[in-house]
């Protein structure tokens, strides 16, 4: 018998006096009730929470990396708790300030920034660029030669470390298409021709080494290996990117943001880095804060193999199980704090066999069609990453807080599928 792990849930969960599973005060059935089902449902004060720890761990500074979710909602409201944020395309850009948060308060990422994407970012002035390559030097110096003003920028090094997490979420080897290398001196020349520029102001070292990273020896190396170049600039800012690993499983355990923190401000003071450190947490903000409610359509017993439970989202709004073989957890809010005896594969609707999202679930006996079901920690890289394949229409995103539900992203329609298309002559 295996009873969910409660502390996967959101803060704010609860379970009522009929058993069943509540966020911001209100029962994921009803939501699922009122808006239809996939759904994403996102606990608000979780979310202010976790920004408020990150910004009371690193200062104003610190930025919230957009990349794990982002609408004109959660833009707002991560900028309200007084984070910047990290955008890594002209889109997020676009978003981040159609949401009103202003451009000195961001921060532009990206291994590949084309020159429009820069030259946009230096016409609204955003906070800062972290410079990921020689071209990317290139660009800056003729947009600001022709008249764009001058950015300060951060030079993202790679540190040469490899991590204990998925191979498509490290970022820190050697083998990297991120940064300036630390081994072979393209971190210390990128460094020397920034610092020599006119048409920049160098104001610190950056290093990302991977993400969902437990072991904060990890961030420790990074931070070691780097050391002697950031105490020798001795530039204002020193950035440790994010990666904080959450747990999504039974068994895992993640470190709090305010514990990492803390470890990486021993590290820098053991190091003797005077700069002010800052870092990019974005899954450790919003992954707990989320989770994604089904309704299931079919139940099939293969005697002898297993059982199937299909449900109606799928690799569409949650791609990590495909692309990383993530796990997840599986339950009922209807009967949250149930046993469950039984072990299914959760599958989607997708015409594909790969379309498989817990593969190993394990659920209540009495388990129906019909039934709502959730997974748990999709706060992070789902709506994010999801896709119309199939043309399915994308789910709705509802913040909830308190008692009421506030819907912020709405549903797509079918109409929605064709709106980019031409018309047929």
């Amino acid at each position: 018998m295996s009873r969910l792990p409660f502390h996967l849930l959101p803060d704010t969960a609860a379970v009522d006096g009929a058993g069943e599973l509540t966020i911001g005060g209100l029962r994921l059935t009803d939501l699922a009730g009122q808006f239809g089902t996939p759904l994403f449902v996102y606990d608000e004060a979780h979310i202010r929470r976790r920004c408020r720890e990150a910004v009371d761990a690193f200062g104003g500074g610190v930025a919230y990396a957009s990349k794990a979710f982002l609408c004109l909602a959660i833009a707002r409201l991560v900028h309200d708790e007084g984070m910047c944020i990290d955008v890594a395309s002209d889109g997020e850009l676009h978003v981040a300030l159609a949401a009103g948060v202003p451009a000195d308060r961001l921060v532009l990422h990206g291994n590949n920034k084309a020159l429009g994407e820069l030259d946009r970012a230096l016409e609204v002035g955003v906070g800062r660029i972290v410079v990921d390559s020689s071209d990317e030097l290139d660009r800056i110096e003729s947009l600001v030669a022709a008249g764009r003003p001058r950015p300060r920028v951060l030079i993202r090094v790679t540190p040469g470390i490899e991590v204990h997490t998925f191979d498509a979420v490290q970022t820190g080897q050697e083998d990297s298409k991120f940064g300036f290398g630390w081994r072979n001196g393209a971190a210390e020349a990128a460094v020397a021709r920034a610092s020599e520029s006119a048409a920049m102001d160098l104001v610190g070292v950056h290093v990302h080494i991977g993400s969902q990273v437990f072991s904060v020896d990890n961030f420790a190396t990074a931070i070691e290996t780097v050391a002697p170049l950031v105490t020798a600039l001795d530039l204002p800012e020193f950035c440790i990117g994010g990666g904080l690993g959450v747990a999504y499983v039974e068994g895992e355990e993640g470190a709090g943001i305010g514990a990492w923190a803390a470890a990486i401000h021993r590290v820098c003071e053991r190091a003797g880095i005077r700069s002010k450190v800052t870092a990019e947490p974005g899954r450790s903000i919003v992954a707990q804060a989320g989770v994604t409610v089904y309704s299931v359509g079919t139940i099939k017993d293969l005697p002898g193999i297993r059982t199937y439970v299909a449900v109606d989202g799928g690799m569409s709004d949650n791609p990590r199980p495909v692309l990383y073989g993530s796990g997840y957890e599986t339950f009922l809010p209807r009967s949250v704090a149930a046993d469950r005896p039984a072990t299914v594969r959760v599958v989607g609707k997708h015409c594909e066999s790969g379309d498989v999202l817990v593969r190993e679930g394990r659920v209540p006996a009495d388990l129906r069609v019909g039934d709502v079901l959730c997974t748990p920690v999709t706060g992070a890289y789902g709506h994010s990453m999801g896709s119309n394949y199939n043309k399915v229409a994308r789910p709705p995103v509802v913040f909830v807080r308190d008692g009421d539900a506030r819907l912020v992203v709405r549903r797509e329609t079918l109409d929605d599928l064709v709106l980019r298309d031409l018309p047929l002559s």
